[in-house]
């Protein structure tokens, strides 16, 4: 074994893969004692094929500083594997080798790709060109914003349906929502229960090319370019969770004024003055005013939720201690935004 002061650690994808997807190129640079550069550069070479070292600084207590720039899959793992003193040892080798395949091949809600027929293509093509020509003047900026960004990495065009795994993955990185395959129309309660842990339930099938302009049950093209685009926006991500979070526990009735607001919401494209819970239909290329969440506090019923993002579950706040926990966390929040605000000035 040796020592290394690695201080600088980057990734990035390579040029041209040589073995998958992938493969990345890595720039290090560290501090390795001058006895052990050679053994060094021999157990990387052990794992790729390409090492490039750069320019050495001679610096106190026989340090040298360098620069390493490889490639191969998986590095930062490999690497501290050839590091560890069982990397000579070939039973051990092959188990690790056995975990190491297990782990590199997990994956966590992958949806299904789903193919294209010609019939399929024809009819979300004419709903998507009905809808995009009506954009400009319909939809609130809000709504462009996103639907721009799908269609520069969901593959939101008119002669493609966008994979749900794709959106969902766009849609975690942007506000933190998730896609999960519905396979119908869903009660109101599951599908704003849904919402509380944010997961936005969608299907996969297309509305029969018989009838593209009208579908008396919800679609992809309904939910894709209806409600997705919206999800993309933060504030109404968090409103959307809101609404969600509120449903939990509410009665019939309540949970009918929630589904409406929340179908609403997300479908209109117009401002809204502020305050307002009524979402009224009209249209016009402006910012949306989102309504405030005062509403949700006035819900009767039995027990007070919180949505922990830490573990992305819902936590029944139901003694002075958990309340108190709760509060602490936003008075810590508050003070993070404080300061910003200190920072900007």
């Amino acid at each position: 074994m040796f020592e290394t002061e690695i201080y600088h650690f980057e990734t990035r994808r390579i040029k041209k893969p040589k073995n998958s997807a992938d493969d990345l190129d890595i720039f290090v640079e560290g501090k390795v004692h001058s006895a052990d550069i050679s053994r060094l550069i021999t157990s990387l070479k052990r794992v790729t094929e390409d090492v490039k070292t750069g320019k050495e600084d001679k610096g106190k207590n026989l340090m040298h500083t360098l620069v390493f720039l490889f490639s191969f899959c998986f590095l930062f793992f490999k690497l501290c594997y050839v590091l560890t003193q069982g990397y000579t040892d070939l039973e051990y080798r092959k188990r690790r080798a056995y975990f190491a395949d297990l782990a590199y091949n997990y994956r966590v809600h992958l949806i299904n790709e789903v193919g294209q027929t010609t019939q399929l293509l024809l009819s979300r093509r004419e709903v998507y060109r009905k809808l995009r020509s009506l954009y400009p003047t319909h939809a609130c900026t809000q709504y462009l914003h996103a639907f721009q960004q799908l269609e520069k990495y969901c593959g939101y065009q008119e002669d493609n349906i966008p994979q749900l795994q794709d959106v969902s993955r766009f849609l975690k990185e942007t506000t933190g929502f998730q896609l999960r395959p519905a396979a119908g129309l869903l009660s109101a309660r599951d599908f704003l229960a849904s919402l509380a842990f944010r997961v936005f339930q969608c299907t996969q099938y297309i509305r029969h090319f018989s009838s593209p302009t009208h579908s008396p049950e919800p679609d992809c093209c309904h939910e894709l370019l209806g409600h997705v685009p919206m999800l993309a926006n933060k504030e109404f991500a968090q409103l959307s969770k809101d609404i969600g979070l509120a449903s939990l526990g509410s009665s019939e009735a309540e949970i009918e004024k929630l589904s409406t607001v929340s179908t609403g919401s997300s479908l209109i494209s117009v401002a809204k003055p502020k305050g307002s819970l009524h979402i009224p239909h009209c249209s016009g290329n402006k910012s949306v005013f989102f309504p405030h969440r005062n509403y949700a506090v006035k819900i009767k019923k039995p027990f007070s939720l919180c949505y922990d993002p830490f573990t992305s579950s819902i936590e029944v706040l139901d003694t002075p201690q958990k309340v108190k926990r709760e509060v602490s966390r936003l008075k810590e929040d508050l003070k993070n935004l404080c300061l910003s605000l200190e920072n900007l000035s």
